[in-house]
């Protein structure tokens, strides 16, 4: 007896074209499944994402009269999705999963805080006072992170549980400072307003040096994210220590026989990654609300995430679906109903994993034959002739 089954099978070569199609395609599929998803609630699509557009980015008329509050808007949106992207780049790299970052990114937040607050006094020159915010804030992520990374290097604990598992952890640490806690403000969910010389500046107060800042009201954690997203790439693509990374991300087995130490990889990928991600708890507190709130975060940590793999894990590419995200999240906060961003972002990380598995597997139609003998006889599978028999062949 004879029928047709289905498997999957590995690409054996996969194109740069057909990676960066399959991403820009799963994009743009996915605009069209939240299209129908907005058509399905009552909505206009089309007047839906006009809407986005003008809201997270502006109009002309607008750039024109040097109005550039929508984009303010995005980039201060993007900014921790960046830097928390960059952080689980790095691990992803090296098949590290960490998905903590939103913990680390609370981390960070709780540092900085404390350093503005409690440690350095309100006539701390700003310099001083923002240089040691971001440091705490990075030692407090990385250490966070290297937490499932020592469980990870010595115990072989999967990073996935572990990172996860603490991001809750650290909801409740920031809940205990701040919800009637040794921080809160008078009984209310706040900690007290941060001193001035523990704001972060403005883009546009660089203008003068700077003349593309001109308008920008987005405070200076961008830049950062600018910086690390350089810096990343030059350790990637330009160091000894990224071509191990990668190595190790490749083939484990190789790189150990190689001699590269894998335990110490993780140890310092992690917390890097996690350091990241704590600076942008910082620039979060630092640079918009000025204090530290309960649940600040919407789940830029979990952007970050869908963004690092939009970007297929580019430092560069991140900056722009970082900037994609931001929009998504300024843009869709007056549409109904509510939850049109965090809808949109589902939908484009499920398309994009689906697209991408495209890329480096392929679907083969088989044939499958039964040989006779009853029940246990082996089978056997012959996969459908897709080409013109050969001359000699019958």
């Amino acid at each position: 007896m004879a029928g047709r089954v289905i498997r999957i099978e590995p690409r054996l070569e996969t194109t740069r074209l057909a990676s960066v199609s399959a991403s820009v395609g799963g994009l743009v599929l996915a605009l069209l499944i939240g299209a129908a998803l907005l058509r399905a609630a009552g909505a206009d699509p089309l007047a839906a994402y006009g809407a986005i557009l003008r809201e997270a980015f502006g109009t002309p008329s607008d750039w024109a009269a040097g109005r550039f509050y929508g984009l303010s808007d995005t980039i201060v949106r993007a900014t921790p999705i960046l830097l928390t992207g960059l952080g689980v780049l790095l691990g992803f790299k090296m098949r590290l999963w960490n998905i903590g970052a939103e913990g680390q990114l609370f981390m960070g937040a709780w540092a900085a805080t404390g350093i503005a607050l409690f440690v350095l006094s309100k006539d701390t020159p700003k310099p001083l006072m923002l240089t040691t915010m971001a440091l705490a804030g990075m030692l407090a992520g990385g250490l966070w992170a290297l937490i499932p990374g020592v469980l990870k290097a010595w115990l072989g604990v999967n990073e996935i549980i572990t990172t996860l598992m603490l991001n809750y952890v650290a909801f409740q640490w920031i809940s205990f400072f701040v919800v009637a806690g040794p921080w809160s403000e008078r009984g209310f969910q706040l900690s007290p307003q941060f001193p001035e010389s523990a704001w972060l500046p403005r883009l546009t107060d660089y203008a003068p040096q700077v003349p593309a800042f001109a308008g920008l009201t987005a405070h200076l954690g961008f830049v950062f994210g600018l910086v690390a997203a350089a810096a990343l790439w030059l350790i990637l693509y330009r160091s000894r220590w990224g071509y191990e990374i990668r190595v190790i991300g490749d083939n484990p087995q190789a790189a150990r026989y190689a001699g590269m130490n894998l335990a110490r990889n993780i140890l310092l990928v992690m917390f890097i990654s996690g350091a990241l991600s704590g600076l942008a708890g910082m620039s979060e507190v630092a640079g918009v609300v000025h204090r530290l709130q309960d649940r600040f975060s919407p789940g830029y940590g979990f952007s970050g995430i869908i963004a690092a793999w939009l970007a297929k894990l580019n430092p560069w590419a991140i900056l722009l679906t970082a900037i994609l995200f931001g929009g998504l999240l300024v843009g869709a906060k007056q549409l109904q109903p509510a939850g049109i961003a965090f809808m949109l972002q589902g939908v484009i990380l499920f398309v994009v994993i689906g697209a991408e598995m495209l890329t480096h597997y392929r679907l083969v139609i088989a044939r499958h034959q039964t040989v006779p003998g009853g029940l246990g006889a082996p089978a056997k599978l012959e996969a459908t002739p897709t080409d013109p028999p050969t001359r000699g062949e019958g």
